[in-house]
C-alpha cells in the first residue's frame, strides 16, 4: 500500500487557514502523519483539503481521526437533514425538491458564531465537504486568539476571569427552540455559562470564547454593563484583520476547530444550488479557563 504521508501545508496568509496539498484521503493515514495534520490544525485552527471526490463512507472515515463522531445533530429523520444512508451526515442546502427543503439553513445569512456553545460540552470542530459549490456563500473564518491578543490591555483586564452565559433558547435562525418561552430575563435564561478568556489545549494560547451576540450575558454584571463590554468586544471581532473566508469549489473538504474560531456564511445567491455536507466532532472535555 501507498505511504500517504507526502503533503505540504500553506498557510492562508491571512490570520488563520491553511492549505493540505498532496493528502489522498481516500488512503488510510498512518499515525505520525495524522500528527502531522493535527499540528497544522493547532497552528491554523482552520485547514482545507481541495480536490479530494470522496464516497460518504470516505468522508465519514476521515472525519473520525479526529474524534468521535456526532449524530447529524440538527434536524431529526423525516426533516430532510439528516443524510439518508448515514446518521452522522447533515446536509446543509438551499435546494427544495418537491416543495421539501434537502436540507438545513436554506439561503439565510449568517451572523459570526461558533456552533451549540450553549451546551456544556460543544462541539469541538466541525468538517464541511463541497458539492454544488455556487460563486456566493462563501464560510468565514476568525480567529479568537487573534482578536483577544490585539484588544486593548485595559479590555483584557476587565474580561479576564469573567464567564459568560450562552443562549440555549433561540435557534440561529431566530426562532423560539421547542420547550422555551419566548422572554427570559439574563439571569434565569437556559444556557451554558463558559469561561469568556479560555487555553489552547495543545498550545496554551489565549482564545475569547464568545458564542455568539444575542443574548449573551457576563455573568455577574447588569445587563447594561454586559451589553457595554460584549459590544467592545464584538466590535474588535468584526475587524477583517482577524478573518479568513473560504471560497467553495466541488470536492472541497473544510475543517475547523469551533472552540478556537467563529464562523459565518457570506450572502448566499437564491438562484443558485448549494449542498454541502458537514459532519460533527465531539467534545469530551470542557472549555479551560485562563486565569
Amino acid at each position: 500500500m501507498t505511504i500517504n504521508d507526502n503533503f505540504e501545508v500553506i498557510p492562508s496568509g491571512a490570520a488563520l487557514g491553511a492549505d493540505i496539498v498532496g493528502l489522498d484521503l481516500k488512503k488510510p493515514i498512518n499515525k505520525e502523519t495524522f500528527e502531522r495534520v493535527l499540528d497544522a490544525w493547532n497552528e491554523h485552527l482552520v485547514l482545507r483539503f481541495r480536490n479530494q471526490m470522496l464516497t460518504e463512507e470516505e468522508f465519514v472515515r476521515f472525519s473520525g481521526y479526529f474524534g468521535s463522531l456526532d449524530d447529524g445533530p440538527m434536524a431529526g429523520p423525516g426533516h430532510g437533514t439528516y443524510h439518508p444512508r448515514s446518521a452522522k451526515i447533515n446536509v446543509v442546502s438551499n435546494i427544495v425538491s418537491d416543495g421539501v427543503a434537502v436540507g438545513v439553513l436554506g439561503n439565510l445569512d449568517l451572523a459570526w458564531h461558533q456552533d451549540f456553545t450553549y451546551k456544556r460540552l460543544p462541539p469541538i470542530a466541525s468538517l464541511l465537504y463541497g458539492i454544488e459549490t455556487p460563486e456566493t456563500g462563501d464560510t468565514h473564518f476568525c480567529n479568537l486568539n487573534s482578536v483577544y491578543e490585539n484588544l486593548p490591555e485595559e479590555l483584557i483586564k476587565k474580561i479576564k476571569g469573567l464567564s459568560c452565559k450562552h443562549d440555549a433558547t433561540r435557534s440561529l435562525g431566530d426562532t423560539v427552540r421547542p420547550g422555551f418561552d419566548e422572554k427570559y430575563d439574563n439571569v434565569s435564561r437556559p444556557g451554558a455559562i463558559h469561561p469568556l478568556v479560555i487555553k489552547h489545549h495543545a498550545t496554551g494560547k489565549e482564545f475569547l470564547f464568545v458564542g455568539r451576540r444575542r443574548n449573551a450575558w457576563i455573568v455577574g454584571l447588569t445587563d447594561k454593563e454586559s451589553d457595554e463590554l460584549l459590544d467592545e468586544i464584538w466590535a474588535h471581532i468584526e475587524d477583517g484583520s482577524h478573518h479568513w473566508s473560504q471560497r467553495w469549489q466541488p470536492d472541497d473538504i473544510v475543517l475547523w476547530n469551533n472552540r478556537y474560531t467563529l464562523h459565518r456564511r457570506g450572502e448566499l445567491d437564491e438562484r443558485q444550488s448549494r449542498l454541502l455536507h458537514r459532519i460533527q466532532i465531539r467534545d469530551d472535555t470542557p472549555p479551560i479557563a485562563s486565569l
